[in-house]
């Protein structure tokens, strides 16, 4: 039993290896093909009466580590300098105004079905507001560097946002100004743990001598994050410090502070970890979507219920987007497809309180969304390829 786990495993997980280097030339969500992957992995081990444990306990965990990586890879690759202040500002506003405006709106139209009061409903409403970044950074691969810099910056930004928010209101039974100070507070500690800790690291990254080095710094980033996180800290803002300030340290040399740290011995180093955490970024990605697949039931893909909200939800999603994305005068194509929701989604849903919990804010509404999302995103980017394509072959000489 054991080895043909062990023999399926490594299968899937060359399969969703090989989904990830395809997928930029078929514009297919790597993710659409490891959820499927994972369903047929259930239907199969069904057909073939084979027992396994029961492992949604694990998903929880695979998912709050991958969210961890993801972040900390995308910040890595981002570039802290003046030429990139309008982008970073236009990334903040459309991040942070489209995932209020929906969160509202959405919990707006469940407050009115459910009767409940609005901030309960907003703890259900913004799981579906948030960009994942872990779809969209990896679809966004083959975009020219403006628009790839952009949805690296706007999706890792709607993660921080939507969890502080998230948060916020799921903590608080009461909104007023003790809470906001009190949430206000939160933000001032967390700047600093992140200060000391990343400083700590960084120091640590360049002194160690060991031939294991990596593993221990990615542990020691997880534990403060997870600590951070049980007293009730916006500790994702934290991994977002430490990547931004390890992938800029030349903006960051004139400070005497940083040059005791010999900046450029640690780029060296940071490159190695770049590369350390992209490896095991995709690996917990890759089997947290193909568990999430395999613990699906047909019957909540198919929920004709929750498809009809499905459907709304994604329709004012897109919408909202489009309007935001021409009020930045960010070009729509294919900035607005680039929306799709999926591990921070999850991941939020399992962590709201059952107390909370609204009847029809189900696991077959959630999936459903991300399965429409993630399409959309997959027929713009064909779309997209298409258009770019046609434009290349009219400056080719004799091209038609």
């Amino acid at each position: 039993m054991s080895t043909a786990i062990i023999i399926s495993i490594c299968i899937l997980l060359l399969l969703a290896y090989l989904f990830d280097l395809t997928s930029p030339y078929t514009r297919i969500p790597a993710v659409i093909l490891l959820l499927l992957s994972g369903w047929l992995g259930k239907q199969l081990s069904l057909v073939m009466d084979i027992h396994l444990p029961d492992l949604t306990g694990f998903l929880p965990l695979l998912g709050t580590v991958g969210l961890i990586l993801i972040v900390l890879e995308g910040s890595l690759e981002l570039e802290l300098n003046k030429s990139k202040r309008n982008l970073i500002a236009k990334s903040i506003g459309i991040s942070l105004l489209p995932l209020i405006a929906c969160a509202l709106t959405l919990a707006w139209i469940f407050s009115y079905f459910s009767g409940l009061p609005l901030h309960v409903c907003l703890v259900n409403a913004i799981p579906l507001c948030i960009i994942s970044s872990a779809i969209a950074i990896s679809s966004a691969r083959n975009l020219p560097q403006t628009q790839r810099e952009f949805v690296v910056y706007e999706s890792s930004l709607s993660d921080i946002f939507g969890v502080l928010l998230f948060n916020f209101f799921s903590l608080n039974d009461t909104i007023d100004a003790h809470s906001i100070m009190h949430f206000s507070w939160e933000l001032l500690l967390i700047v600093l743990i992140s200060f000391l800790s990343t400083v700590l690291l960084s120091f640590l990254l360049h002194k160690i001598d060991h031939h294991i080095k990596f593993v221990p710094i990615i542990l020691m980033v997880i534990l403060i994050y997870e600590i951070s996180k049980e007293y009730h800290l916006p500790s994702l803002i934290f991994i977002l410090l430490f990547g931004l300030f390890l992938g800029n340290l030349d903006e960051f040399k004139k400070n005497k502070w940083i040059r005791m740290l010999k900046a450029r011995q640690i780029e060296r180093e940071v490159e190695k970890f770049r590369e350390i955490t992209t490896e095991v970024t995709f690996l917990i990605r890759s089997l947290f979507f193909l568990l999430f697949g395999y613990l699906i039931e047909t019957d909540e893909i198919f929920n004709p219920v929750t498809f009809v909200w499905a459907v709304a939800i994604v329709a004012g999603i897109f919408l909202i987007r489009a309007f935001f994305l021409a009020i930045f005068r960010m070009k729509l194509h294919p900035l607005l497809f680039i929306a799709p929701r999926g591990l921070i989604t999850i991941l939020l849903f399992f962590a709201i309180d059952p107390r909370q919990q609204l009847q029809f804010v189900n696991k077959s509404l959630v999936l459903q969304v991300i399965i429409l999302t993630a399409f959309i995103m997959m027929l713009g980017m064909m779309f997209s390829r298409k258009e770019q394509e046609s434009l290349a072959d009219t400056t080719i000489p004799g091209g038609h």
